[in-house]
């Protein structure tokens, strides 16, 4: 498959599918040997469904050719994370305790991406559990811009498929920052919505009141197209939210001019890399170019939010994983069993302090919506790291809140954002940042990402893998 097919974007290959340039199942044959060449190095796709990915796009071509057309993602090509579950298909979650699991039913994400006629090549691989390392016994997916840099967690197999043309979109979950680190480092747009915005039915959990599930797309018109199919009120999740879901492709040209984006500069810049900080301050200037108002803001108080990211995570996922932790511990890797061992220990006074930090950190952050409709921040106080800093940079004490402290105080709260790439280092690894909006209000937040897109040229670039 040539370039300009495998690196369109999710959008353009449905059009094309429906104008009939193209197949769905020439598509998704061809799709299928590119993943098939490149799987063997990259190590993305945990399980690849060539036989229900071809199945499916022989429906979808037929249904087109009835005039049944589903909508924007018609028989495109994509994938899931894999701690998503697919009726008899191995969901294991990047933990070889669960090699054998075989849900009887399909995740409420699956359901609706079926049902807007995505076609679904596989499974990508993650950390162990959806938490911070890959199982040793498991082989890292691999970042297609450059091998030597770390490629994000956990959801590593979606970032490198999306950015590496293995597939036109994918869907990631994040709970501390699993859509944003591997968007940042594979040079993707990532969605995190609103907690409660998309179902969690059927996706394995790491931390039930953190989870968010959100794509990972090449631009935000697909990112838009996908939570269309994806949001909404779901039975089998109580604590889905049942407001309307707009028409996010068809407000992304309303563009962002007199939007308020909040900016603490010292936030933003105490104690990051002076390259992530030119870099948003690019990023921002972009957006006032655009039309925006960038208003100073002082931004909550944040270093308990963050420091009770670890409690609330660890007693939980050690809640989920009762079955099998202490009982199993052999089993699991280092990092997934610290954290599990972390939560068995922990006292219930230790997880309502944390609980109070996280709903102090989320009232002020409302507030602070009445001043600004968006915030901007960077990712990460590093740009992309190399793998062989990785040690140095986790291995000081106090090493992963400082990693995860612009992306979990808004798992904390549960508030929406988008990971958008704003250029790239002197090494040629991605940058990106992030933007911050109110509860449910993702529409603006793809405005606002359209519109910097609109004015970049990152998104037209792509690994030559």
């Amino acid at each position: 498959m040539s370039d300009e097919l495998h690196y369109l974007s999710l959008l353009e290959a449905g059009q094309k599918i429906s104008n009939g340039e193209i197949s769905s199942a020439e598509l998704t044959e061809a799709m299928l040997a590119r993943i098939e060449k490149l799987n063997p190095s990259l190590h993305p796709y945990v399980t690849v469904l060539g036989e229900t990915a071809r199945s499916d796009a022989a429906a979808a071509d037929a249904e087109l050719a009835r005039g049944e057309a589903r909508g924007p993602m018609h028989g495109v090509p994509i994938a899931v994370k894999d701690l998503m579950a697919i009726t008899g298909v191995r969901t294991s979650a990047g933990m070889p305790i669960l090699t054998d699991r075989k849900p009887d039913h399909d995740a409420t994400v699956v359901t609706r991406l079926r049902a807007a006629g995505a076609v679904i090549l596989g499974k990508l691989e993650l950390t162990e559990g959806a938490y911070a390392a890959h199982h040793p016994d498991i082989t890292d997916p691999v970042n297609p811009w450059n091998a030597d840099y770390w490629p994000g967690v956990s959801s590593s197999g979606s970032g490198v498929a999306t950015a590496a043309g293995l597939c036109f979109a994918s869907l990631g979950t994040d709970t501390g920052g699993s859509i944003r680190f591997p968007s940042l480092a594979c040079g993707v747009v990532g969605l995190k919505p609103t907690w409660g915005r998309v179902s969690r039915y059927g996706v394995y959990p790491l931390s039930e009141t953190l989870d968010h599930i959100g794509p990972m797309t090449r631009n935000v018109g697909d990112a838009a197209a996908m939570l269309g199919a994806l949001a909404g009120v779901d039975d089998n999740d109580p604590t889905t939210l049942s407001a309307d879901v707009p028409d996010y492709l068809a407000a992304l040209a309303d563009g962002i001019r007199g939007i308020k984006i909040g900016v603490d500069e010292q936030f933003n810049s105490n104690g990051v890399d002076g390259v992530v900080t030119d870099a948003l301050n690019t990023a921002i200037n972009v957006l006032r170019g655009e039309g925006a108002q960038i208003q100073a803001v002082k931004m909550p108080p944040h270093d308990d939010v963050v420091d009770s990211w670890i409690p609330i995570c660890s007693a939980e996922a050690a809640l989920g994983h009762s079955e099998t932790y202490p009982s199993r511990a052999a089993e699991y890797g280092p990092v997934m069993g610290g954290l599990l061992e972390t939560g068995v220990a922990l006292s219930g006074a230790e997880y309502a302090q944390a609980t109070i930090h996280r709903r102090n950190f989320s009232g002020q952050l409302a507030r602070l919506f009445d001043e600004v409709d968006l915030i901007a921040a960077p990712s990460m106080v590093v740009p992309t790291p190399r793998l062989d800093g990785m040690d140095e940079l986790l291995g000081a004490p106090g090493a992963l809140e400082r990693l995860i402290r612009f992306t979990s105080p808004f798992d904390h709260s549960g508030s929406p954002t988008i990971s958008l790439p704003c250029g790239f280092t002197e090494a040629s690894a991605p940058l990106g940042f992030q933007l911050i909006g109110r509860h449910l209000d993702e529409e603006l937040l793809l405005r606002a990402g359209h519109a910097f897109e609109r004015a970049t040229v990152w998104n037209a670039r792509h690994p030559k893998v």
